[in-house]
Protein backbone atom coordinates (compact mmCIF):
# COMPACT_ATOMS: atom_id res chain seq x y z
CA UNK A 1 0.00 0.00 0.00
CA UNK A 2 1.52 3.40 -0.97
CA UNK A 3 2.48 5.86 1.76
CA UNK A 4 -0.06 8.70 1.66
CA UNK A 5 1.62 10.73 4.41
CA UNK A 6 2.64 13.66 2.25
CA UNK A 7 1.94 16.58 4.63
CA UNK A 8 4.67 18.55 6.44
CA UNK A 9 3.72 20.75 9.38
CA UNK A 10 5.42 24.15 9.54
CA UNK A 11 5.26 25.72 12.99
CA UNK A 12 7.34 28.86 12.39
CA UNK A 13 5.80 32.38 12.37
CA UNK A 14 4.19 33.74 9.22
CA UNK A 15 7.15 35.99 8.39
CA UNK A 16 9.25 33.02 7.30
CA UNK A 17 6.65 30.29 6.91
CA UNK A 18 5.68 31.13 3.33
CA UNK A 19 9.25 30.92 2.05
CA UNK A 20 9.79 27.63 3.88
CA UNK A 21 6.51 26.29 2.51
CA UNK A 22 7.68 26.98 -1.04
CA UNK A 23 10.86 25.02 -0.42
CA UNK A 24 8.96 22.12 1.15
CA UNK A 25 6.61 22.02 -1.85
CA UNK A 26 9.59 22.02 -4.22
CA UNK A 27 10.74 18.81 -2.52
CA UNK A 28 7.45 17.11 -3.37
CA UNK A 29 5.61 17.49 -0.07
CA UNK A 30 2.44 19.37 0.89
CA UNK A 31 3.23 22.13 3.42
CA UNK A 32 0.77 22.85 6.22
CA UNK A 33 1.37 26.31 7.68
CA UNK A 34 0.35 26.38 11.35
CA UNK A 35 2.34 29.08 13.17
CA UNK A 36 2.78 28.53 16.89
CA UNK A 37 4.04 32.08 17.40
CA UNK A 38 3.52 35.58 16.12
CA UNK A 39 6.09 38.34 15.92
CA UNK A 40 5.27 41.66 17.57
CA UNK A 41 7.45 44.67 16.85
CA UNK A 42 8.67 46.60 19.88
CA UNK A 43 9.38 50.31 20.14
CA UNK A 44 13.12 50.55 20.70
CA UNK A 45 15.29 53.64 20.94
CA UNK A 46 18.02 53.09 18.37
CA UNK A 47 21.44 54.78 18.51
CA UNK A 48 22.80 57.29 16.00
CA UNK A 49 23.74 55.23 12.91
CA UNK A 50 26.74 57.48 12.29
CA UNK A 51 28.28 56.11 15.49
CA UNK A 52 27.89 52.45 14.50
CA UNK A 53 30.39 50.10 12.93
CA UNK A 54 27.80 47.48 11.91
CA UNK A 55 24.45 45.88 12.67
CA UNK A 56 24.16 42.33 14.06
CA UNK A 57 20.97 40.25 13.80
CA UNK A 58 20.28 36.76 15.05
CA UNK A 59 16.94 36.49 13.24
CA UNK A 60 15.32 37.92 10.14
CA UNK A 61 12.51 39.08 12.46
CA UNK A 62 14.76 41.97 13.54
CA UNK A 63 15.21 43.40 10.04
CA UNK A 64 11.89 45.24 9.90
CA UNK A 65 12.97 47.41 12.84
CA UNK A 66 16.05 48.75 11.04
CA UNK A 67 15.29 52.07 9.29
CA UNK A 68 15.62 51.95 5.50
CA UNK A 69 18.25 54.71 5.47
CA UNK A 70 20.57 52.43 7.48
CA UNK A 71 20.92 49.95 4.60
CA UNK A 72 24.45 51.18 3.83
CA UNK A 73 25.76 49.91 7.17
CA UNK A 74 27.44 46.48 7.15
CA UNK A 75 25.20 43.75 8.55
CA UNK A 76 26.22 40.46 10.18
CA UNK A 77 23.52 37.76 9.99
CA UNK A 78 23.37 34.53 11.94
CA UNK A 79 22.37 32.38 8.96
CA UNK A 80 22.02 32.26 5.20
CA UNK A 81 18.22 32.66 5.16
CA UNK A 82 18.49 35.83 7.26
CA UNK A 83 21.27 37.10 4.99
CA UNK A 84 19.14 36.51 1.88
CA UNK A 85 16.25 38.39 3.48
CA UNK A 86 18.57 41.28 4.44
CA UNK A 87 19.87 41.61 0.88
CA UNK A 88 16.31 41.54 -0.44
CA UNK A 89 15.48 44.34 2.02
CA UNK A 90 18.24 46.48 0.53
CA UNK A 91 21.24 45.96 2.79
CA UNK A 92 24.33 46.39 0.61
CA UNK A 93 26.98 44.63 2.69
CA UNK A 94 25.79 41.41 4.33
CA UNK A 95 27.90 38.64 5.84
CA UNK A 96 26.39 35.34 6.98
CA UNK A 97 27.75 33.13 9.76
CA UNK A 98 25.82 30.16 8.30
CA UNK A 99 25.22 28.80 11.77
CA UNK A 100 24.33 29.82 15.30
CA UNK A 101 25.21 32.64 17.69
CA UNK A 102 28.62 31.14 18.38
CA UNK A 103 29.43 31.09 14.67
CA UNK A 104 28.20 34.67 14.41
CA UNK A 105 30.54 35.81 17.20
CA UNK A 106 33.47 34.12 15.46
CA UNK A 107 32.58 35.75 12.13
CA UNK A 108 32.47 39.21 13.71
CA UNK A 109 35.75 38.63 15.53
CA UNK A 110 37.40 37.74 12.20
CA UNK A 111 35.79 40.49 10.15
CA UNK A 112 35.44 43.55 12.38
CA UNK A 113 37.74 45.62 14.59
CA UNK A 114 36.85 46.28 18.24
CA UNK A 115 38.07 49.88 18.00
CA UNK A 116 36.08 50.73 14.84
CA UNK A 117 32.89 51.66 16.68
CA UNK A 118 29.96 50.02 18.48
CA UNK A 119 27.91 47.14 17.11
CA UNK A 120 24.12 47.36 17.20
CA UNK A 121 22.71 43.97 18.18
CA UNK A 122 19.02 43.96 17.21
CA UNK A 123 17.34 41.02 18.89
CA UNK A 124 14.12 39.57 20.21
CA UNK A 125 12.95 40.19 23.75
CA UNK A 126 15.06 38.20 26.18
CA UNK A 127 17.49 37.13 23.46
CA UNK A 128 21.01 38.07 22.47
CA UNK A 129 22.55 38.51 25.93
CA UNK A 130 24.95 35.61 25.51
CA UNK A 131 26.13 36.87 22.13
CA UNK A 132 26.54 40.41 23.47
CA UNK A 133 28.63 39.15 26.39
CA UNK A 134 30.83 37.08 24.09
CA UNK A 135 31.46 40.04 21.79
CA UNK A 136 32.22 42.31 24.74
CA UNK A 137 34.77 39.80 26.04
CA UNK A 138 36.40 40.02 22.61
CA UNK A 139 36.73 43.78 23.07
CA UNK A 140 33.71 45.02 21.12
CA UNK A 141 31.30 47.70 22.32
CA UNK A 142 27.77 46.30 21.89
CA UNK A 143 24.50 48.20 21.97
CA UNK A 144 21.72 45.63 22.36
CA UNK A 145 18.16 46.60 21.52
CA UNK A 146 15.09 44.37 21.79
CA UNK A 147 13.18 45.19 18.62
CA UNK A 148 10.59 42.42 18.56
CA UNK A 149 8.85 39.94 20.84
CA UNK A 150 7.67 36.42 20.09
CA UNK A 151 4.17 35.67 21.36
CA UNK A 152 3.48 31.94 21.61
CA UNK A 153 0.15 30.35 20.69
CA UNK A 154 -2.30 29.46 23.45
CA UNK A 155 -3.80 26.55 21.49
CA UNK A 156 -3.01 24.43 18.47
CA UNK A 157 -3.87 26.22 15.22
CA UNK A 158 -6.77 24.66 13.29
CA UNK A 159 -4.55 23.66 10.31
CA UNK A 160 -2.42 21.61 12.72
CA UNK A 161 -5.47 19.85 14.15
CA UNK A 162 -6.82 19.05 10.68
CA UNK A 163 -3.45 17.71 9.55
CA UNK A 164 -3.08 15.54 12.64
CA UNK A 165 -6.60 14.15 12.29
CA UNK A 166 -6.08 13.37 8.59
CA UNK A 167 -3.39 10.79 9.27
CA UNK A 168 -1.41 12.20 6.34
CA UNK A 169 1.14 14.16 8.33
CA UNK A 170 4.63 12.84 7.60
CA UNK A 171 6.87 15.33 9.43
CA UNK A 172 6.74 18.41 11.62
CA UNK A 173 9.44 21.11 11.41
CA UNK A 174 10.58 23.09 14.46
CA UNK A 175 12.81 26.16 14.11
CA UNK A 176 13.28 26.90 17.82
CA UNK A 177 13.27 25.24 21.21
CA UNK A 178 10.53 27.62 22.36
CA UNK A 179 8.26 26.56 19.52
CA UNK A 180 8.99 22.90 20.24
CA UNK A 181 8.13 23.31 23.93
CA UNK A 182 4.91 25.12 23.04
CA UNK A 183 3.87 22.38 20.62
CA UNK A 184 4.55 19.67 23.19
CA UNK A 185 2.51 21.46 25.85
CA UNK A 186 -0.45 22.05 23.51
CA UNK A 187 -0.45 18.46 22.21
CA UNK A 188 -0.42 17.10 25.76
CA UNK A 189 -3.19 19.52 26.80
CA UNK A 190 -5.37 18.28 23.92
CA UNK A 191 -4.45 14.62 24.61
CA UNK A 192 -3.14 14.08 21.08
CA UNK A 193 0.06 12.31 22.14
CA UNK A 194 -0.73 9.08 20.26
CA UNK A 195 -1.08 10.96 16.96
CA UNK A 196 2.69 11.58 16.99
CA UNK A 197 3.59 7.88 16.65
CA UNK A 198 3.62 7.94 12.83
CA UNK A 199 5.22 11.39 12.47
CA UNK A 200 8.88 12.42 12.34
CA UNK A 201 9.86 15.53 14.31
CA UNK A 202 12.61 17.57 12.63
CA UNK A 203 14.44 20.04 14.90
CA UNK A 204 16.82 22.82 13.88
CA UNK A 205 18.97 22.29 16.98
CA UNK A 206 19.58 20.03 19.95
CA UNK A 207 17.57 22.13 22.47
CA UNK A 208 14.48 21.79 20.25
CA UNK A 209 15.15 18.09 19.83
CA UNK A 210 15.37 17.55 23.58
CA UNK A 211 12.06 19.37 24.12
CA UNK A 212 10.34 17.23 21.48
CA UNK A 213 11.43 13.96 23.09
CA UNK A 214 8.55 14.27 25.56
CA UNK A 215 6.18 13.05 22.83
CA UNK A 216 6.11 9.52 21.31
CA UNK A 217 7.24 10.51 17.80
CA UNK A 218 8.12 7.92 15.19
CA UNK A 219 11.56 9.56 15.32
CA UNK A 220 13.19 12.84 16.31
CA UNK A 221 15.90 14.11 13.96
CA UNK A 222 18.17 17.10 14.64
CA UNK A 223 19.76 19.12 11.82
CA UNK A 224 23.52 18.74 11.41
CA UNK A 225 23.83 22.53 11.68
CA UNK A 226 21.25 25.05 12.90
CA UNK A 227 20.29 26.26 9.42
CA UNK A 228 17.15 25.95 7.33
CA UNK A 229 19.07 24.11 4.62
CA UNK A 230 20.21 21.44 7.05
CA UNK A 231 16.74 21.18 8.58
CA UNK A 232 15.08 20.69 5.19
CA UNK A 233 17.72 18.11 4.30
CA UNK A 234 16.11 15.87 6.92
CA UNK A 235 12.89 15.64 4.90
CA UNK A 236 12.51 12.12 3.53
Amino acid sequence: MPDTRDRVLLTRPEAGAAATAARVAARGFVPVIAPLARIERLAAKLPNPADLQAIVVTSSNALAAIPSEWRTLPLFAVGDATAVRARADGFRSVASASGDAGDLACLIARSAAPNAGPLLLASGAGQGTGLAERLERAGFSVIRREVYATRMAAELPDPARVALDSGRLRSALFFSAETARTFVALVIAEERDDQMRTIDALAIGRPAGVALEQLPWQAVHVAARPTQDDLLALLR
